[in-house]
């Protein structure tokens, strides 16, 4: 029998638990292999927290930090450090995360930036992205928090792809006692409009879902149906993450519950079904013990996997072992490739700047994935 066409309610119902998922893993499943074929992809890459400072007060963040707390930036030698150290590990992608516009918020912010001759935070992301470009062989993927035109702009010449994830449509979670009260770059608007200003740039993006942070299903359903009409206007979504929430000991919602490995993959195989089937859907595989039942709903990405550093998001979750990693996908009928920060469709001069493609085409092989050995990339 064919699978409906998406349709909100019937998600809604799906993801819920109200219908058997069975027929949705299956339409998950053959939608996968028509556009990804057996090919599970993840990319090689060094975590690069760039600053731990942010204005926002997440309730179930324990990557921001505030000043004598362990909110710091990290100075420019120890970028090329960190890159360099990614180079010996055979590492692709530089993964540049860190707090929204902390100088907005923290004098010590301003004092650092003005030290390193830089009034904002986003000119000091392009700055060391354009520095492991020229001393390393990496590849910067640009995770800055909310960003415009012009923030797009700055970043692009440096950055193949950039990302940032929606989490959720719903104004509803910036309410008093909700996860993002007081955030104020966690509104929603301003996170579609930067897929948006991304989408003018030309920029691949990557965007995504939290689940389990107080949101409903139906709030779930209508960011990815969101996401979808971002991408069919624009076309520049490369991937959807599916993240799931872990509680922390030290956050407000440490004694929050996660969600259920069994909600989680009935919500990757509803992006599956719902999004643009060229969209690859990604999982992280240090939130799950058993990840690899996700590829039962549709998965075809584990994301960002790095041999050296740790998850500055999820510092608790460990990166499964690149040969584990490898065992799983390889015993579901998978091989396994690495990718670089952006997906090969896009590498193309449409999408990456002039003077940047043809470091990322050299970088990529015949089939548009990393130009890494792939028996040792797995080890």
């Amino acid at each position: 029998m064919t699978f409906p066409q998406p349709d909100p309610e019937l998600a809604v119902e799906l993801v819920r638990g109200e219908r058997d998922p069975q027929p949705l893993f299956a339409a998950a499943s053959r939608v996968r292999g028509e556009v990804w074929g057996d090919t599970i992809t993840y990319s090689r890459k060094v975590f690069i927290p760039l600053t731990t400072l942010c204005r926002d007060t997440c309730t179930y963040c324990t990557f921001a930090k505030p000043p004598g707390g362990g909110g710091e930036y990290l100075s420019p030698d120890e970028v090329i450090a960190i890159a360099r150290a990614g180079e010996v590990h055979r590492c692709t992608e530089a993964l540049f995360t860190l707090g929204d516009r902390p100088e907005d918020r923290w004098p010590a912010a301003i004092e650092f930036l003005a030290d390193q001759g830089h009034e904002t935070t986003m000119e000091y992301v392009a700055a060391m992205s354009e520095a492991v470009v020229a001393e390393t062989s990496l590849l910067p993927h640009a995770n800055p928090g909310v960003m415009d035109d012009g923030a797009i702009s700055l970043l692009r010449p440096a950055s193949p792809s950039m990302g940032l994830m929606l989490e959720n449509i719903s104004p509803r979670l910036m309410e008093p006692g909700m996860p993002h009260h007081g955030c104020p770059d966690k509104d929603p608007a301003l996170r579609v409009s930067t897929i948006e200003a991304a989408g003018r740039a030309r920029v691949p993006f990557t965007t995504g879902v939290l689940v389990g942070i107080g949101e409903t299903p139906a709030e779930i359903v209508e960011s990815l149906f969101v996401i979808d009409e971002l991408h069919r206007r624009w076309g520049n979504v490369q991937e959807v993450i599916v993240q799931n929430f872990r509680a922390k000991a030290d956050t407000r919602m440490r004694r929050e519950a996660e969600p259920t490995v069994q909600y989680l993959a009935r919500i990757v195989a509803a992006a599956r079904w719902i999004l643009d089937p060229a969209i690859s859907v990604q999982v992280p595989p240090n939130l799950t013990d058993d990840f690899g039942v996700l590829l039962d709903a549709g998965v075809n990405d584990w994301g960002g996997v790095s041999p050296l550093t740790i998850d500055w998001v999820n510092p608790e979750a460990p990166w499964p072992h690149l040969g584990r990693l490898r065992g799983v996908t390889e015993d579901a009928g998978f091989r396994l490739l690495p990718r670089l920060p952006v997906y090969p469709r896009f590498i193309d001069a449409n999408w990456i700047d002039p003077g940047l493609l043809p470091r990322v085409e050299a970088a990529a092989d015949d089939e548009g994935f990393a130009r890494v050995p792939r028996l040792e990339a797995a080890r």
